[in-house]
């Protein structure tokens, strides 16, 4: 387990750890209140990737692609069975980073079942910085 109190323009920090983590791609998991800087966390990542497209929050589309290798989810509004009833599940084995948001325990435990590599970041924000802790699903 990994932990940074990071500004957001120190964002940067956070991102070369997740590709580090993950050089081939895989699943991220983010976790956080309302506000907490997920969908920022996404946008930074896709900077990093050389991406171009605005990066916003996926909540009513269900997932947003950018480019051939960063995919961004949000469950909260449709949930894990909506996400697998739409064929969704095998876009995780696409090769890229596979961003999601409001994962619930259910696709912790098919992540770590199907073997894939997944990290879980959790995020808490105070003021101008935030708390990212990272640590792999199966520890999650």
């Amino acid at each position: 387990m990994k932990t940074f109190n990071l500004s957001l323009d120190e964002l940067d920090i956070i991102v070369k750890e997740i590709e580090k983590s993950l050089p081939d791609g895989g699943v991220i998991i983010l976790e956080g209140d309302l506000a907490s800087g997920k969908t920022t966390l996404t946008q930074a990542f896709a900077k990093h990737l050389g991406e171009v497209d605005l990066v916003t929050s996926p909540t009513f589309s269900l997932q947003q692609c950018y480019g051939d290798r960063l995919f961004h989810y949000d469950l909260y509004n449709k949930g894990l069975e909506n996400f697998l009833s739409l064929g969704l599940l095998e876009e995780l084995e696409r090769k890229g980073y596979h961003l999601i948001e409001w994962a619930d325990e259910g696709l912790f435990k098919f992540l770590v079942s199907a073997g894939m590599k997944s990290i879980h970041i959790h995020i808490e924000k105070d003021d101008k910085r935030r708390t990212y802790t990272m640590k792999e699903v199966e520890n999650a």
